[in-house]
């Protein structure tokens, strides 16, 4: 048989099953997008009177959730974004008196940044905002359909790779 000719097989038909399947994965892949977006807006409603954009909140979340006081390095890490976004969130927030920049007691080259008290208060504020924007995502669902959500959001996440907490 000439090589030249010879074609690749034809991959074999989907069946009805794996087809509905791949429907239902795809529309779910849609509705969690959906939703994310939902929850993002409603996030950014509550968030506003705080004077706090989500990214900030993300830092403040990520320093209080730290064991000791994080480099502007690590948080660049563990945010997933460059060091300079760092620096421009830090100086918002050092504005506004929520954290403070101090020196690390084993190198002098070395800044930390700490929360104040203030970003504490800030930060029970700011949980309170996110928990009243799930409230609005979630208003339709009675208390038996969000403890099943929450059992398959939790086998979701237990299948995920581990990740800071922030």
């Amino acid at each position: 048989m000439d090589p030249r000719t010879t074609t690749a097989p034809e991959p074999a038909a989907e069946t009805a099953a794996e087809s509905a399947a791949a429907e239902t994965t795809g529309r779910l892949a849609d509705q969690l997008l959906n939703l994310t977006k939902r929850l993002h807006r409603a996030q950014r409603r509550h968030l506003e009177p705080l004077g706090i954009t989500p990214a900030q909140s993300r830092l403040l979340r990520t320093v209080a959730h730290s064991e000791a006081p994080p480099r502007m390095a690590d948080l660049a890490r563990r945010l997933d974004v460059v060091p300079r976004a760092v620096t421009t969130l830090v100086d918002a927030l050092e504005a506004h008196e929520l954290v403070r920049r101090i020196p690390d007691p084993a190198s002098r080259r070395v800044i930390r940044i700490e929360l104040t008290e203030a970003g504490g208060a800030t930060l029970h504020r700011l949980r309170l905002a996110r928990r009243a924007a799930a409230e609005d995502l979630l208003a339709p669902l009675d208390d038996t359909q969000r403890e099943a959500l929450t059992a398959l959001l939790a086998t979701l996440d237990a299948a995920a790779p581990p990740r800071p907490r922030c």
